[in-house]
């Protein structure tokens, strides 16, 4: 699914790290060093935005929100703000205008294309990395794993929430989410 959706981006003028996918469990892609922070990009209230707010999911946004995180699993991905990745020169001011640029082309992207899917795109996190040229593209990957996915009518939970709060079908909404994507 991930190859899929970085080929739509790519066609869509989102440079990725992705060059060619081998099979099904391998796939060529550029070099890169990650860019240490973590996009998140919220269309609906959900996860830990809710909780931290103190508001219920399911509060559609006017506009999507951007929220960063410091990738350190030692410190557990502390959120941070652009002048804190600047401070601790994660990012330059005109890398971070860059990636904010890109993710909410992505978002733009991913959350038209998942809707004639029939699936709200919730939440997303997203990781960048610099090409040997200092080039910033898409990286890591975009899955039910690091995305929000609710059916469009039901609201039915078709990501990883389903492990996260022990609801079962876990298998069961990823193959939903693949068949949506690939068909039968």
């Amino acid at each position: 699914m991930s190859n899929f959706l970085m080929q739509i981006l790519e066609k869509e003028g989102v440079p990725t790290h992705f060059v060619e996918e081998l099979n099904d469990r391998e796939t060529v892609v550029k070099k890169v060093s990650i860019v240490p922070l973590e996009v998140i990009i919220r269309n609906i209230s959900a996860g830990s935005f809710a909780k931290r707010f103190g508001v219920e999911e399911g509060i559609v946004f006017d506009e999507p929100t951007i929220e960063f995180s410091y990738k350190n699993d030692d410190l557990h991905d502390p959120l941070m703000n652009a002048y804190h990745a600047i401070a601790l020169k994660l990012a330059t001011r005109e890398e971070i205008e860059q990636i904010k640029s890109m993710a909410f082309k992505i978002n733009d992207v991913l959350k038209a294309y998942f809707l004639k899917l029939g699936v709200k795109l919730v939440d997303f996190k997203l990781e960048f990395g610099k090409t040997a040229d200092g080039t910033i593209v898409l990286a890591d990957e975009i899955s039910p794993d690091t995305c929000r996915f609710w059916d469009a009518q039901t609201n039915e939970k078709l990501d990883k929430d389903r492990f996260r709060r022990d609801m079962g079908g876990v298998e069961d909404a990823y193959k939903e989410m693949m068949h949506r994507v690939f068909g039968d």
